[in-house]
Parts: structure tokens; sequence; C-alpha cells
């Protein structure tokens, strides 16, 4: 039997969905069911089935091998592209973390391992009460952290790992990506965060290079 997993990050824009999309990849390939969900997603476009949907979706999709209706994998899906709660406001639509927990749910009855990817950092709002974190804790998934290897990026993933264990959620691992082809040193960076959280280096990412999971 697989592990579901909630893939989170330090921010936007560090690798979550190359980094989750590799990991439905990964447990593919160890012959397991698998499917990739996205909750939130902003940005969306209309496709030729007339669905809205964005790349991020399609991504986590065309690693799965487990087929489901898109309103499952993906339950809240916005063309604008900005803060999911913003765009939930602007819609008239509230982001509710039940109907999230429940497509989850049948999810799981259809595969052995799902892999969540969240939006944004831990905090990100999802409506006037609720943040991304207060998924996670509905979920109660093990995490894998997405650490964007930028400058700022220690300070980030401490106080992100600091949050999620005061939430009493398991960090399973993390995962440094490099975001940043020119970030100066690298190595003494991600040595840096070795030393100071106390959960597994799951891979190292170079930038635009493939992710190999220490599972």
């Amino acid at each position: 039997m697989g592990q579901s997993y909630f893939v989170l990050g330090t921010d936007t824009h560090v690798g979550k969905t190359y980094i989750a999309s590799a990991l439905v990849k990964h447990f593919v390939a160890q012959d397991l069911k698998t499917i990739g969900m996205k909750p939130i997603a902003s940005g969306c476009v209309v496709n030729k089935k007339n669905e809205l949907i964005n790349q991020d979706v399609t991504a986590l999709v065309s690693e799965s091998n487990v087929s489901a209706d898109l309103d499952l994998i993906n339950p809240f899906r916005f063309a604008p592209a900005i803060a999911p709660h913003l765009a939930a406001e602007q819609l008239g639509v509230s982001i509710d973390i039940n109907k999230i927990k429940h497509a989850y749910e049948k999810l799981s009855n259809l595969a052995e391992v799902v892999i969540v990817e969240g939006a944004g950092g831990f905090l990100v709002p999802l409506n006037k009460t609720e943040t991304l974190a207060d998924l996670a804790v509905q979920l109660n998934l093990p995490i894998v952290l997405v650490v964007g290897i930028k400058l700022g990026c220690i300070n980030h993933a401490l106080l992100t790992v600091e949050a999620i264990k005061s939430r009493g959620l398991i960090l399973s691992g993390w995962v440094a990506n490099q975001i940043d082809p020119n970030m100066s040193m690298f190595d003494e960076n991600v040595t840096s965060l070795k030393q100071r959280i106390a959960a597994p280096c799951l891979s190292v990412v170079c930038w635009m290079g493939a992710a190999q999971f220490d599972f």
C-alpha cells in the first residue's frame, strides 16, 4: 500500500508543481496507483474540452496513472492569476475546505497514493477565516516541503517548518529546489538547512534537473 502526501512550498514559484509531478511519477514507477490533486488553482484557461484548467493541473494529470473527474482533482478553479481568496471573492465564491476534503477522500478510494499540491505558501488565505494550514490540518497528511533555494530561503524554510510542527503535522521531509541558477553558495545553503531541519532532505534538485527521491 502507498502513502499519500501534501506538497507545500516555502513561497509561491518555488517549484511545487515540478516536485509534486515528480513525486507522482516516482510512485507510478513503483507500480502504485497514483494520482495528483491540486485543490485550488488560479490562472486557469479554457481548454479544448471547454474546461477551466491551468498548467499545474495538466502537469499532475499527465504523470498520474489513475483517471478521475476534474472536479475531484481540482475542485476550485479560477481564471484570475491572483491569490486564491481574492480570485474567489471576485467571483462570489467561498473556498470550502470540507468540499476539498470530500474530493480527496473520493480520490483516495481510487488510488493508493494521492499527491496533493498546495497553493502559494503555508499560510496563504483560502477564505475570510481559513488558510492553507487549516486545509493541511483537515487532510492530516504527511507533508513534503519544497524549499526554493534563493536568497532568504533559510528564514522562509525554518519559519514554515515551525508553523507545520506547531499544528501537530508530520513533516516527512523536504526538497531543496534550485530556482535561481545564479544562486551563490547553493551547496552551503542546502547544508545549512540540513543542519537545522529535523526531517530528512528527500532530494536536492539542481536548476532544471531531475528529482530523485530518498523514500
